[in-house]
């Protein structure tokens, strides 16, 4: 008898490092994760699948997916090689001004000098003073790990800037937003010829504006950093908030757990309410 999903968990990355600090996942507990999810019978979906099951379709009882956040170049050097050996594979959303030309840097399996990693707070120095090319990805990057199967890439915006932060006025903000959402969709449709109604928020934060500006432009599914799992008929608007779960620089055990958790439904939410 088949089984189906009852609830997706999507889990959230950001680095995966041998430079430890916050929002990092060592390349030795990742490997770890990800050989755990092979070996137990997960399915690593992509956003076609999810919006699918969101929308009432089937996917398989151990559905998960894996999302990776920024786009940093420790994404190609350690995340890239390991999902490939186990044929795994994840979403990433680019902040597209952040990201460089030239040639494809080594990986953790290509051999020769791989490039060095900066930790989290290094890298947005390193963006800061114009240099995110020490930090991020290139298109040549990107290219590589869309040929190889393993990453899909969608908009993380233009700029990554919190427009609700520094604007005077909602007027403004909007404005903002919006020219930042279209220089995105630019940059993405120039460099992979397409871009998805996938978008994941800049820190997590959205409110009444950032939503009515984002569809206005097209998108449906919003990624956000609110814990809990997803599961159909949870919303039945047309543009769909999907909650995530970060995951921590631990042993696979800890996030067997996670998982076993938040692919039931009564389960997630009951712990989800204590944990608040």
């Amino acid at each position: 008898m088949t089984k189906f999903a009852r609830a997706v968990p999507v889990l959230m990355y950001h680095h995966i490092s041998t430079s430890p600090g916050m929002i990092t996942v060592s390349p030795e507990h990742f490997a770890e994760q990800m050989a755990y999810l092979a070996g137990a019978g997960y399915t690593t979906i992509g956003s076609a699948q999810l919006s699918a099951y969101l929308a009432g379709e089937p996917l398989p009882e151990k559905s998960v997916v894996l999302t990776f956040d920024d786009g940093y170049l420790d994404n190609w050097v350690h995340a890239h090689p390991v999902l490939q050996a186990h044929g795994l594979t994840a979403l990433c959303f680019l902040v597209t001004s952040w990201i460089g030309e030239g040639p494809v840097r080594a990986h953790a399996r290509s051999g020769g000098a791989m490039p060095a990693l900066l930790n989290h707070h290094e890298g947005e120095r390193a963006i800061e003073n114009g240099e995110p090319d020490r930090a991020i990805l290139r298109w040549s990057e990107i290219h590589a790990m869309r040929e190889a199967g393993t990453f899909e890439f969608h908009s993380h915006t233009h700029s990554h800037v919190r427009w609700d932060q520094v604007s005077a006025h909602a007027e403004e903000k909007c404005a903002g937003l919006s020219r930042d959402l279209a220089s995105a969709r630019a940059a993405l449709e120039q460099n992979l010829g397409a871009v998805s109604d996938h978008l994941c928020w800049p820190q997590g934060y959205h409110d009444a504006d950032y939503r009515r500006i984002a569809a206005q432009a097209g998108f449906r599914h919003f990624y956000t950093c609110e814990p809990g799992s997803n599961y159909a008929g949870r919303n039945d608007d047309a543009a769909r908030s999907i909650t995530r779960l970060e995951v921590r620089n631990k042993p696979a055990s800890w996030l067997a757990s996670r998982l076993w958790v938040h692919t039931r439904p009564t389960i997630s939410r009951a712990y989800l309410k204590i944990k608040r």
